[in-house]
């Protein structure tokens, strides 16, 4: 089960819609138009354009998994008394002494430039349950970071 935000879902649904209304329909176009130009044998064409057709179908099926398996979280019953899915995370690196802001979201979500981490990130799991004031040790890829968690927030 994934837990996202409504707004994530609603991104799949309008994603899933234009695969299926927009995509589909071209892919289909290709390969009819590739099988007029002959021989099926030796057409890279009409190959190429199948290849693209099976994998918009993996695409669409695997979106389709991943909307049957969500779960849209009410924002309306969180609790900033600690970290968790869809808050905001406002802190302090202790050792470069700079600010941070993340808001912990689905793996469907994530989105750095966004300041949208996936929960399944280092930085995530070594935020969820902590409260303001807390410090933190996580390691990441590069080493140690140590953290303060200045302000928790709903998204």
């Amino acid at each position: 089960m994934a837990y996202m935000s409504q707004e994530g879902y609603d991104k799949l649904i309008a994603e899933l819609h234009r695969l299926e209304a927009v995509e589909r329909p071209k892919a289909s176009a290709a390969i009819a138009e590739a099988r007029e130009k002959g021989d099926l044998s030796e057409n890279s064409e009409y190959d190429a354009a199948k290849e693209a057709q099976a994998h918009l179908e993996d695409k669409i099926n695997k979106l389709k998994a991943t909307i049957s398996e969500a779960k849209v979280v009410d924002t309306s019953r969180l609790s900033t008394d600690s970290v968790q899915i869809l808050t905001k995370v406002e802190m302090t690196n202790l050792t470069t002494n700079t600010k941070m802001s993340y808001t912990i979201v689905s793996e469907n979500e994530a989105d750095l430039r966004a300041g949208k981490i996936s929960i399944k990130t280092p930085i995530a799991q070594g935020l969820l349950g902590k409260k303001v004031g807390d410090e933190v040790e996580i390691t990441i890829p590069r080493g140690t970071i140590k953290l303060r968690i200045e302000n928790i927030s709903i998204a």
